[in-house]
């Protein structure tokens, strides 16, 4: 019976290695249409992209190549850099109220608090909306309680800009719970019953024991907070379509609470002979989107300690 043993072990051991090699020699074969449509679907379209952004065209059989005239004419639009600033401010303001409170009621749901499972759900349950839904709703939301005071979101770019933070902190800070939760319920109780001895109150242990060890989480909902918000379009095309207008001394017309990527549909699609400048705008939308992501997330990374 003993010397069975061995036999059976080498047998598998062969089968084993016999199943790595067939699995190495035809794994190509299985890869194939996967890479195929991520080449399809993607990587031929953003290469496309880029290089009608050098062209004018209506479409893309009829592009003609004008080098950088379409950069030039994109960093010149008055419209385009409203939209830039407007959009940073909005994703500076929405990034820290979202994640303030993301973690503040992700704080007080691991606390024990009775119903926290039904609390968890409700606030998640906003992530679930679509955003064009979710724009409608909020601009009836708003019309309803500003026309008792005379004006509209769609009449003043304040309450635009207020009304859109209201509607990203909404849907977004249910998410960014979610995964708050999981990092404060990974961290070690011993370093918070070590920082109870040590005479820590509950400040002290907050802000020097678990806030290093949740870095991670932080990392993770600083970054889908800042791009979120940078790639705002639907929401802000829903709820308030860019208005109201403002109307320059050159005769050019500024949408205030316009963001990125909604003046860049606009761009595209409100004028055939300007829509090399739009995919234009779309690069150097898509590079600033990721400079800014690298950034963050090496700058939070380097704050992220190991348990």
């Amino acid at each position: 019976m003993e010397q069975k043993k061995p036999k059976k072990r080498h047998s598998l051991a062969v089968n084993g290695n016999m199943l790595s090699g067939t699995i190495r020699k035809w794994f190509p074969l299985f890869l194939l249409p996967t890479v195929a449509a991520f080449a399809i679907g993607f990587v031929y379209p953003f290469i496309k992209g880029i290089y009608l952004s050098f062209c004018n065209f209506k479409t893309t059989s009829n592009a003609k190549f004008v080098g950088l005239e379409n950069y030039i004419k994109a960093l010149s639009d008055s419209s385009f850099m409203h939209s830039f600033w407007f959009t940073a401010l909005f994703a500076i303001v929405s990034l820290v109220l979202i994640n303030v409170i993301a973690f503040a009621v992700a704080y007080a749901l691991t606390r024990g608090i009775k119903g926290s499972n039904i609390f968890r759900t409700v606030f998640f349950m906003p992530n679930l909306i679509g955003g064009i839904v979710l724009g409608y709703i909020w601009s009836m939301i708003f019309d309803g309680i500003l026309s008792r005071y005379g004006t509209s979101i769609l009449l003043d770019s304040t309450l635009g800009f207020w009304g859109l933070i209201i509607l990203m902190c909404w849907q977004q800070i249910g998410y960014m719970m979610i995964i708050y939760i999981a990092g404060l319920q990974s961290v070690p109780e011993e370093l918070i019953e070590a920082a109870k001895i040590d005479g820590a109150n509950g400040w002290q242990t907050l802000f020097h024991v678990t806030i290093p060890c949740v870095m991670p989480s932080i990392t993770i909902c600083t970054f889908l907070s800042l791009t979120n918000g940078f790639k705002l379009f639907d929401q802000n095309m829903a709820l308030n379509g860019g208005q109201p207008f403002e109307f320059l001394a050159d005769g050019n017309v500024i949408k205030t609470t316009e963001m990125l990527a909604l003046n860049i549909y606009n761009t595209f699609y409100q004028n055939s002979n300007s829509r090399g400048v739009g995919q234009a705008k779309a690069v150097i939308f898509f590079l600033l989107v990721a400079a800014l992501g690298l950034i963050q997330l090496n700058a939070t990374r380097k704050k992220e300690v190991q348990q």
